[in-house]
């Protein structure tokens, strides 16, 4: 099998939401985990855990739980706001996210994708340099998404394609009562894997000059 061009990957490596009916083999996949876990974590302490869901049941579950989260990132988004944006106090109220229909092409992937991975990072091994600053911590992702981002790339060269997902984390709990993952244990994403119904060949992204600058944050673009 050849392999696709390195940088062909970065630039043709889009969210795939729409699936055909092709399988993807468990060998395929084991291959695509072969190779993605040679992503860096901090300490090289590896505290990723992937939980492989085929079960249409368990599927049908974890499509329910994503409907709170996208309820809020709906409603939010149709008043006007960033959702679900740290920074910013939600400006609906709660009776108008609960009043809020989320379509049903939003939880379809999770269903009709041949598999899901269920991404999981132990926290009692992350190193979270950021956890006594006075913002969200993002540290500790730097030690599961090179994982999740090296799982998309692989899948995109077997010639599929998936999408890496958060609306599940507000209902954490449920979550990992439905998988028994243990307490020390964060959902950090979850992956809809399968063969893409179209393949994007150009995705749109910020020219290097908007998103560097030299020396200083608000010094000379780059590039």
């Amino acid at each position: 099998m050849g392999c696709v061009e390195m940088y062909d990957v970065m630039r043709t490596t889009p969210a795939v939401r729409e699936f055909t009916d092709d399988p993807l083999p468990d060998d395929v996949l084991e291959r695509i985990l072969d190779n993605a876990r040679f992503a860096p974590s901090g300490g090289n302490r590896q505290g990723v855990h992937i939980v492989v869901i085929r079960d249409p049941e368990t599927r049908a579950t974890i499509a329910e739980l994503t409907i709170p989260g996208a309820r809020r990132y709906l409603a939010q988004q149709r008043n006007g706001e960033s959702p679900w944006n740290p920074l910013h106090p939600v400006g609906v109220s709660e009776a108008e996210v609960q009043a809020t229909d989320v379509p049903p092409e939003m939880s379809a992937p999770y269903v009709l994708a041949p598999v899901l991975l269920v991404v999981c990072l132990d926290l009692s091994v992350v190193a979270a340099s950021d956890q006594d600053l006075d913002r969200i911590g993002v540290i500790s992702g730097a030690s599961v998404y090179p994982f999740v981002w090296n799982i998309l790339l692989a899948a995109r060269n077997e010639g599929y394609g998936g999408n890496l997902t958060t609306m599940v984390v507000p209902e954490e709990p449920r979550m990992k009562e439905l998988i028994g993952a243990p307490e020390s244990c964060a959902i950090a994403a979850v992956i809809t894997l399968g063969k893409p119904r179209r393949q994007v060949t150009k995705l749109k992204r910020k020219p290097v000059a908007e998103i560097a600058t030299r020396e200083r944050f608000d010094g000379d673009p780059f590039g």
